[in-house]
C-alpha cells in the first residue's frame, strides 16, 4: 500500500469558510486529481476515506466541503440551507470554483487533468462547473440526476457517467428521463446505472441519526457504484506517472 499524506485545508466559499480534505498520494511528480463533493448533509469520513482511496491510485484528491465545516445531520436543518443552493447553479458553481481553485494551486496537481465526481448535491456542484465549461476530464455522480440551465449542457466536454437507484423517490424515473434528455440533446458522452432495488443515499454506510424515508444504505450496490467511479476515471483520467 502506498502512503498517502492527508490536510486540512481552509478556503472561502458562500460566505463560508471551508475546511476540505486534500490528499496527496506518495512521490514527488504531478498528478491528475479528482475533485470530490459530498451529499447534501455535508463533508464525513465517508467522502475523506474516498479521498483517500483515490490517492492510493495515484491521484490528487480533495474532498469538499459544503457547510462551513459542519455536517447537518437533521435533514430539516440540511434541506434548508441545500434546498436554496440547489436552486441557485451560480451557488453551486462558486462552491466548485474555490475547492477547484485550491485543488489546482497545489504543486502536485497537473491543472490541465481534473475530473470532478460527486454525491447528492456535490454531484450537482460537479455538473454545474460543467454546464459552465470547466475544463474537465470526467465527471460521475451518484444520487444526482439534476438538469440545469437550457442550453448550458453543450458547454460539457467531457463523458458523463451517473449512478442512481431504482427505488430512489428523490430521482424518480421523470427526473432521470429529463436529465436523460438534457445529456442527449447537448450531444454529451453520458451513461446513466440504475442500480436495482437501491434508495436515495444508497452509496452512504448507515449514520447514527434518523435516516428519512426513501434513504437507505445497500452494501453492494455501494461498492459497484465506486467500481464504476474508478473504472470512469481510469478510462478518462488515467494515472501515467
Amino acid at each position: 500500500m502506498n502512503t498517502v499524506t492527508t490536510r486540512a485545508v481552509e478556503y472561502p466559499a458562500d460566505a463560508l469558510t471551508m475546511i476540505g480534505h486534500l490528499v496527496l498520494p506518495a512521490g514527488t511528480g504531478r498528478r491528475p486529481a479528482v475533485l470530490i463533493g459530498p451529499e447534501g448533509m455535508g463533508l464525513s469520513d465517508v467522502e475523506r476515506g474516498r479521498a483517500e482511496a483515490l490517492a492510493e491510485l495515484g491521484y490528487v484528491a480533495l474532498a469538499f466541503d459544503l457547510h462551513g465545516g459542519r455536517y447537518l445531520s437533521n435533514p430539516e436543518e440540511m434541506l434548508a440551507r441545500c434546498m436554496p443552493l440547489l436552486a441557485d447553479p451560480d451557488r453551486m458553481r462558486g462552491i466548485g470554483h474555490a475547492a477547484l481553485d485550491v485543488l489546482r494551486a497545489e504543486p502536485r496537481v497537473d491543472p490541465d487533468r481534473i475530473a470532478a465526481i460527486g454525491y447528492g448535491t456535490g454531484g450537482a456542484i460537479a455538473l454545474e462547473l460543467g454546464r459552465q465549461g470547466v475544463d474537465l476530464r470526467a465527471i460521475g455522480t451518484v444520487n444526482a440526476l439534476t438538469t440545469g440551465r437550457p442550453g448550458e449542457a453543450a458547454r460539457i466536454s467531457c463523458p458523463v457517467w451517473a449512478g442512481v437507484g431504482s427505488e430512489d423517490p428523490i430521482m424518480p424515473p421523470a427526473q432521470r428521463d429529463a436529465f436523460i434528455a438534457e445529456m442527449q440533446a447537448a450531444g454529451v458522452d453520458w451513461r446513466l446505472t440504475v442500480y436495482g432495488g437501491a434508495l436515495h443515499g444508497f452509496h452512504h454506510p448507515t449514520v447514527d441519526h434518523a435516516t428519512p424515508a426513501g434513504v437507505g444504505y445497500h452494501p453492494r450496490h455501494a461498492q459497484r457504484a465506486w467500481r464504476d467511479i474508478v473504472d470512469l476515471l481510469t478510462e478518462c483520467l488515467p494515472v501515467t506517472a
